[in-house]
């Protein structure tokens, strides 16, 4: 799962399982059972690592940070990586996609095997 991670950057377009376009990648963090090398956990920078605490503990909880997923989730995304969504449409919320969720990377398209609605939704 960590190899699909990696092959992952800000701007691809994501489709759910049924092909429909939902969104694009905004942020890609790897998570800490990797094999990454030190400085390399996340894939793009996000604003949301603009904080205080510049620990790698505190830089991953910031991604969190104004978000209300249950810890449980929160847990399981920092321990296996996630990608977080920039969902399309107007009233559309953004979400969290873990590796299990992709099918497939090509290109500049990540192909899921759920449908938007089965991602954690970002609040």
């Amino acid at each position: 799962m960590t190899d699909l991670l990696q092959r992952i950057h800000k701007g691809m377009t994501v489709y759910d399982r049924e092909q429909n376009q939902i969104g694009t990648v905004d942020y890609v963090q790897f998570g800490d059972d990797t094999d990454a090398a030190p400085g390399t956990e996340s894939a793009t920078v996000s604003p949301a690592l603009n904080n205080t605490d510049h620990s790698l503990v505190g830089d991953l909880m910031s991604v969190f940070v104004t978000d209300k997923v249950p810890e449980v989730l929160r847990a399981r995304l920092l321990h296996s990586g996630f990608v977080r969504l920039e969902s399309s449409g107007l009233f559309s919320s953004d979400r969290y996609i873990s590796p299990d969720q992709i099918q497939s990377v090509a290109g500049d398209h990540v192909m899921l095997n759920v449908h938007k609605d089965d991602l954690i939704k970002r609040t």
